[in-house]
């Protein structure tokens, strides 16, 4: 079996490239890219660990020139790094805690660096009655890594889901995760090809904080507001140089408590300036997009922060219809920014040229200031699941046609996590990685990664 890859190079050519169709109803149609991306062949870096590998999380740590990937596979929760730019990868390893062992269940990876290089590893877990986040640490750049400390609630019987991690300029270690009190009031509405989604609960996007280096954590704190009935779920989390946190979370229109019966949703951001302690009323990001449905079942919303304060958010949104993957009704996937830490937000732009009623999993990575990168993981293309990516300009607007970074394609029965890797590891040099079940295994995913060198329009980009 092999344990670590050397990548070749794909050059996406600006001045020959045709837009790459990311759906049966795009017309494939010729366009003069302002920039070209020069991609390197996809590896597969999961390939040791048999059996479903999917829902891959990643960090970058630009001063050790080091990438950090996480998922779930491995026998639990898998991990893999690079050190030398991506050029090769660690054979992975399964990281601590994370083990199915008496009756233990693992989900949802989270992975960050601190200022000081240390790798936190995040996991949710299930024992004893009990959900909630699991931190695993390490101080050799994920060479290895030892559990330090859980977030583990006050009380029996609750529900936790998707959790997130940041560390701040002072070295404090963030959580945000999804908690409602109550696990009996959770009910999923789950596809047969992704994951689940809910459709009654006490669902909460709250946040704990450890100023220990992950061995202890904060009592239980509320984002959204209307605990413990808030609907919200999902929330990433971003520090800024100065230590305020910013967040976007989807936000459930919640009705008929007790029974907390979940309709529409939109994305809210909010803003603390206490360490998390307390949060600004949350603000709706691009309403005018319209809302997510309660059969979305994947991680929907991601939020980035660029070198000149600008912050960035994508999400997608279905019309009318009767559900993900139908047939009817449509998914569109957004992107919107703000300069004034999410007090206001800039009309949304879509980002994917299809509206098809499948999956666009949508994330955000910051390049230049005024310059950012838009990432989807999608089936809109007849033959199954590819990566794409594309470039905005807060000036300029869209920079180039969709790219697929992907070479094969992923058989759309088999779910691919509901996340993907992507990073920038400098302004125009871009880590991205994602599940697949690309033939000859199609029946299980591997977790594929590429870099993206991205050489921008001369003239200056921000406005």
């Amino acid at each position: 079996m092999r344990s670590r890859f050397t990548a070749g190079v794909l050059l996406v050519s600006a001045l020959t490239v045709s837009a790459v169709p990311v759906g049966a109803a795009a017309a494939v149609v010729a366009v003069r890219v302002a920039e070209s991306y020069q991609v390197s062949t996809p590896v597969d870096i999961s390939a040791s660990c048999s059996s479903q590998n999917a829902e891959t999380i990643q960090a970058v740590d630009p001063k050790a020139n080091a990438v950090y990937d996480e998922w779930m596979g491995c026998k639990g929760i898998g991990f893999s790094r690079s050190t030398d730019g991506v050029k090769t990868w660690s054979a992975p390893i399964t990281l601590q805690g994370s083990s199915g062992q008496n009756g233990q269940r693992t989900w949802d990876p989270a992975v960050t660096v601190g200022p000081d290089g240390t790798v936190y590893a995040a996991f949710m877990v299930s024992r004893s009655g009990q959900s909630y986040p699991v931190v695993d640490a390490s101080h050799d750049h994920g060479a290895s890594f030892k559990t330090v400390g859980a977030a583990i609630p006050p009380a029996t019987g609750d529900w936790g889901d998707r959790d997130f991690i940041a560390v701040g300029p002072d070295g404090t270690v963030y959580l945000t995760w999804d908690y409602g009190p109550s696990a009996a009031a959770v009910t999923f509405l789950c596809a047969p090809d992704g994951s689940c989604s809910f459709a009654t609960g006490d669902l909460n996007a709250v946040i704990q904080k450890s100023t220990d280096g992950g061995h202890t954590w904060s009592a239980i704190t509320p984002i959204n507001p209307g605990f413990p009935n808030g609907g919200g779920d999902s929330a990433p989390l971003i520090v800024e140089p100065d230590g305020s946190l910013d967040v976007v979370y989807q936000g459930y229109t919640v009705t008929n408590v007790p029974t907390d019966d979940l309709t529409v949703a939109y994305t809210y951001a909010a803003r603390s300036t206490d360490g998390g302690a307390t949060w600004s009323a949350p603000v709706r990001v691009g309403p005018s997009a319209g809302t997510m449905d309660d059969s979305e079942w994947w991680i929907d919303g991601d939020e980035a922060l660029g070198p000149d304060g600008t912050l960035y958010a994508t999400w997608d949104t279905q019309g009318t219809g009767t559900g993900i993957g139908t047939g009817t009704g449509t998914d569109t996937g957004w992107l919107s920014y703000s300069r004034d830490h999410g007090a206001t937000w800039s009309t949304p732009v879509q980002a994917p040229t299809d509206t098809l009623n499948v999956p666009h999993i949508m994330q955000v990575a910051a390049g230049p200031a005024g310059i950012v990168y838009v990432g989807w993981l999608s089936d809109s293309d007849p033959r199954g699941y590819a990566q794409y990516l594309r470039t905005y300009s807060v000036s300029k607007g869209w920079l180039s046609a969709p790219v697929q970074v992907s070479q094969g394609f992923g058989s759309p029965s088999v779910w691919p996590g509901d996340t993907f890797g992507f990073s920038a590891l400098s302004p125009t040099r871009l880590a991205m990685a994602w599940g697949s079940a690309v033939a000859p295994t199609a029946t299980e995913d591997d977790i594929w990664a590429a870099t993206v060198d991205v050489s921008l329009p001369s003239s200056p980009a921000a406005g």
